[in-house]
């Protein structure tokens, strides 16, 4: 069988653009959806292959957290927050998203009905930005979308799943200290009502980027700057339409902080009876036993909530407040000299003077840590080959397509799909769409990375940059490898007239390989 990986596809709803603020979420609008993309990829995996694929959806690929359209009519109350910064995560609000996505993307989900009408098996792994698939009524309404009644064709999968015995795929986020989730108890109880703990990593990106609508989440250069660079960003972009940004920031930050100190401490909704029912089940529809659910589920990463200074460094909430501080000590010290002496309030730049040098140091001190650990190191890779016996490890979360060796495995980030752009005109596109295929070879599976360049009727061997980058001497629109790299009995496509099927393609030579 074949097996396609594609991760990070972030479908969410299409934002239409305002007279007022036109490049506003312009990342979202319909014009740069990559539903064409992928369909074409489906098609044309399904014309050049004899025999059953396998369609691993690798986490993210619906983005609950960037949904930010309201019902008409409610099932229930929606709070001032989510009136802002779009709706939490109980069961009916998660519908009501899923149901945005689905409306806003019929040429996705058509190809994927097509797809699964034709024979073939879909397989969606739970990535942080889609945990409210847990709940079984946005399961019900994508089989129902997708006419996928029968379980062994359309499966769900808690957080990784295991694909011919030798590849464990796992979207990732339960090794990143910012993203990591309860898979197994995924709710809990908040006002009295279920819903989705959301990590702080999706939290921060619901409550600040949903009202920051210039920065684009699926790019983190496009949101984790300096301070030097967020002020260039905010005069260029933001000084006539959102020139209150710091007090958007300030109390955004704030709630984020609480919310997700509230959710992390919160205890997780168990059904005590329950337990070894819920392990074997994840096994069963995850290729596992309940043994290797059990293991691997000890292998995920504290969350970063633990440390909440940690999470005061990542929302710039510890400079903010300790400036606010600065400015109070400054003024106090004014004050009280003014008892004794009758001083001019001009004398703060004095204590200032002393106390802002020390203040830009720290500053310029603090990094962010979001993926500056790997998601996979030699020990993680060592444990997971020995809980699961694969010798593959396929992951996405980081938007960074690469390939090499990690421990005993071979490692791959499959990247992403969703549109990201270096800046709010959406006119320079960051990354490429990169995925995983596993075909069968005369000793055992291999696994190659390949990209479908934007508008591609074929994908083309991935190089580490985008198509378009690539040196003159290779074709960038090659039916699965380029010419250069293929052998003599391959005819070229100009040639042949039609694409070769990939089950006749052979790997590429060791020259081209990434190590």
């Amino acid at each position: 069988m074949h097996t396609v990986i594609l991760s990070d596809m972030h479908l969410s709803e299409a934002h239409q653009p305002t007279a007022g603020r036109p490049l506003w979420m312009a990342y979202k609008r319909r014009e740069f959806f990559i539903d064409e993309d992928f369909a074409g990829l489906l098609e044309h995996f399904q014309d050049q292959t004899d025999g059953p694929i396998e369609l691993v959806l690798n986490g993210d690929v619906f983005d609950f957290d960037n949904v930010t359209q309201l019902p008409d009519e409610p099932e229930g109350r929606i709070d001032w927050l989510a009136r802002r910064r779009g709706l939490a995560s109980e069961a009916w609000m998660s519908q009501f998203k899923m149901e945005r996505i689905i409306a806003d993307h019929p040429r996705w989900f058509g190809a994927l009905r097509a797809f699964l009408a034709n024979g073939h098996r879909v397989v969606i792994v739970t990535g942080n930005h889609d945990a409210e698939l847990c709940w079984p009524a946005i399961q019900a309404l994508l089989r129902e979308t997708l006419h996928a009644p029968d379980e062994e064709k359309l499966v769900f999968c808690e957080w990784f799943y295991l694909s011919g015995g030798d590849t464990y795929i796992s979207h990732g986020h339960q090794y990143d200290h910012n993203c990591v989730t309860d898979p197994i108890n995924p709710l809990i109880s908040v006002h009295g009502r279920p819903r989705v703990r959301v990590p702080f990593g999706d939290l921060a990106g619901r409550y600040m980027l949903n009202g920051m609508g210039y920065f684009n989440p699926h790019a983190t250069d496009n949101f984790i700057m300096s301070a030097t660079q967020y002020a260039r960003f905010f005069f260029r972009y933001m000084l006539r339409t959102q020139p209150l940004l710091l007090w958007s920031w300030f109390w955004t930050a704030m709630a984020t902080l609480l919310i997700s100190l509230r959710d992390h401490w919160r205890p997780a909704m168990r059904d005590p009876l329950r337990v070894d029912e819920k392990v074997a089940d994840i096994a069963q529809r995850s290729n596992a036993t309940a043994s290797m659910v059990r293991k691997l589920r000890a292998l995920d990463v504290p969350s970063v909530c633990r440390k909440p200074f940690a999470l005061l460094r990542e929302l710039w909430l510890d400079r903010g407040l300790l400036f606010l501080a600065i400015l109070f000590a400054a003024w106090q010290i004014v004050l009280h000299i003014n008892i004794a002496f009758s001083i001019s309030p001009l004398w703060i730049v004095v204590p200032l003077a002393l106390l802002l040098p020390p203040y830009a140091i720290y500053a310029k001190s603090v990094k962010s840590a979001v993926f500056t650990a790997p998601l996979l190191d030699d020990r993680r890779a060592s444990l997971i080959a020995e809980i699961t016996g694969a010798k593959r490890v396929v992951f996405g979360h980081t938007h960074i397509a690469e390939q090499r060796t990690v421990g005993p495995v071979e490692f791959f980030n499959v990247g992403f799909w969703s549109p990201a752009f270096a800046e709010p005109e959406c006119e320079t596109r960051i990354g490429t769409q990169t995925f995983l295929w596993i075909k069968p070879g005369e000793q055992g599976r291999e696994a190659h990375l390949y990209e479908w360049p934007v508008g591609a009727s074929a994908p083309v061997l991935w190089h580490g940059k985008p198509a378009a980058d690539l040196p003159p001497l290779l074709d960038p629109h090659p039916p699965l490898l380029p010419a250069s790299l293929g052998p003599p009995s391959v005819p070229p496509p100009a040639l042949s007239g039609r694409p070769p099927a990939l089950s006749s393609i052979p790997p590429p030579p060791d020259s081209a390989r990434l190590d």
